[in-house]
């Protein structure tokens, strides 16, 4: 720096600038909402979504001021600005792409979901989103945050709550396919119906082919073979709620936890795959969990987690183990896991 230069200083808070704190805001709120209807099958679900959905419209909402800024900024060259395109893009498209799905316009896209590319692209503009805010800082003086502003910004909020509540309205009243929605936001698919049943896997997690000849499930120190497991007749109706946008209702049989790890002690139940997932749960609610081996009366097959996997009633789809090699039984705690799988 030449001397006598001043020193660069953050952007000083304009309209401009309020525009891309807002919308910041918003895509913070729309993203956390979604990860926590992610989390649950059960009623917290439903409101984290109608949040995250009022969320959206307000980015909606707020998008001719961003084009306005948006145009300004092409205008004038700047490094990295290829980063701000492209989050543009994964916003819009994630933006979209939850509009098809909650509308049920369409459900698919290709070999993927509409849900799918719109938790994809919200995923993959995170750290353009980090990157944006170190580059292009902006210092909010005490004065911007006056009552008018406020009012501005409530006035933003109750606009996209009522578009939401008119949007859900009107998918109803005109029957679309949005209304048969579950609460999760997801889609019924060949449920009681095994056949008809979709394939997914956390991450595409690819589908091994294994041999019950050499397969072992090894619970709680005891080795089990295929035809033990097979023998236990445990039944359960439970519905899988997968992430990427469908549920499944089906019948299930196999062997309840708790009479495989017989009187084990310890804080939780790890439950882990051959493909080196895994997932735990308390120990106390061995009883509720089910080791299927079965679903509709007939074996489960290789894409749906032949020879065995995990049925959790009040979890989504990622907490249902397939292809389950291992039970453990440990001192560790429950929660001492990412909230989502890594892998």
């Amino acid at each position: 720096m030449e001397a006598g230069a001043p020193a660069r200083r953050p952007l000083v808070i304009g309209r401009g600038a309020r525009t891309n704190l807002a919308l910041l805001g918003f895509l913070a709120i729309a993203f956390a909402t979604g990860w926590l209807a992610f989390a649950f099958a059960t009623a917290p679900a439903r409101w984290s979504l109608a949040v995250h959905a009022a969320g959206g419209f307000a980015i909606l909402a707020l998008l001719p001021w961003k084009s306005m800024i948006a145009r300004r900024g092409l205008n004038r060259p700047r490094p990295g600005r290829w980063a701000s395109v492209l989050l543009g893009v994964l916003v819009l498209v994630s933006l979209v792409a939850g509009l098809l799905h909650s509308s049920g316009v369409l459900v698919y896209l290709g070999p993927l979901t509409a849900m799918e590319f719109h938790v994809g692209a919200a995923i993959a503009a995170v750290p353009l989103a980090v990157w944006h805010v170190v580059a292009r800082r902006v210092r909010v003086r005490p004065t911007d945050l006056s009552r008018r502003g406020i009012l501005r910004v409530g006035a933003v909020v109750a606009g996209a709550a009522v578009a939401y509540a008119v949007s859900e309205v009107v998918v109803k009243a005109t029957r679309m396919p949005g209304a048969a929605r579950r609460f999760t936001g997801s889609y019924e698919a060949g449920s009681y119906q095994p056949g008809q049943m979709p394939v997914s896997s956390w991450i595409l997690d690819p589908i091994p082919q294994i041999d019950t000849s050499e397969w072992r499930l090894n619970a709680a120190g005891r080795n089990w073979s295929y035809d033990e497991l097979f023998a236990f007749d445990d039944r359960m109706t439970a519905t899988l709620d997968c992430t990427g946008g469908f549920y499944s209702t089906q019948e299930w049989a196999g062997a309840r936890l708790d009479r495989l790890i017989d009187e084990s002690r310890g804080m939780s139940i790890r439950v882990v795959s051959v493909t080196g997932y895994d997932r735990r749960f308390p120990l106390e609610q061995a009883s509720s969990l089910l080791l299927a081996t079965r679903f509709g009366g007939q074996t489960l097959d290789a894409g749906h987690g032949f020879p065995a996997r995990l049925i959790v009633p009040e979890g989504r789809g990622f907490w249902w183990v397939k292809w389950v090699s291992a039970i453990e039984v440990d001192d560790m705690p429950h929660w001492w896991q990412p909230p989502f799988p890594l892998q």
